[in-house]
């Protein structure tokens, strides 16, 4: 299953230059495909990051019910935190590809 993922997303990169040149795309079309690239690696990266929070947390309830309280507030901020950071990416991709 991990193999026809990789097939399709890959086949999806390198279709994407072809499809800029057929909307009659020009100039610096290389920005738009590097900018959605980087957008997708860091929306994988902060979806990593959050389950990767989430799951340390709810280790860390199920070890100790009692201390629930204590623990979802810092991961709350860690998340609000992890969320950010892919927003930024969102936004300076939008900047490299100049649409903003």
């Amino acid at each position: 299953m991990r193999v026809l993922a990789f097939v399709f997303a890959f086949l999806a990169v390198a279709i994407a230059p072809e499809t800029v040149f057929a909307a009659g795309g020009e100039g610096n079309w290389g920005l738009g495909v590097g900018a959605g690239l980087a957008i997708g690696f860091a929306v994988l990266g902060a979806g990593i990051g959050q389950g990767l929070a989430v799951q340390g947390t709810v280790g860390g309830i199920a070890r100790n019910p009692g201390a629930a309280g204590q623990i979802t507030t810092p991961m709350i901020i860690g998340l609000a935190f992890i969320e950010s950071l892919a927003l930024f990416a969102f936004v300076i991709g939008f900047l490299v590809q100049g649409n903003i």
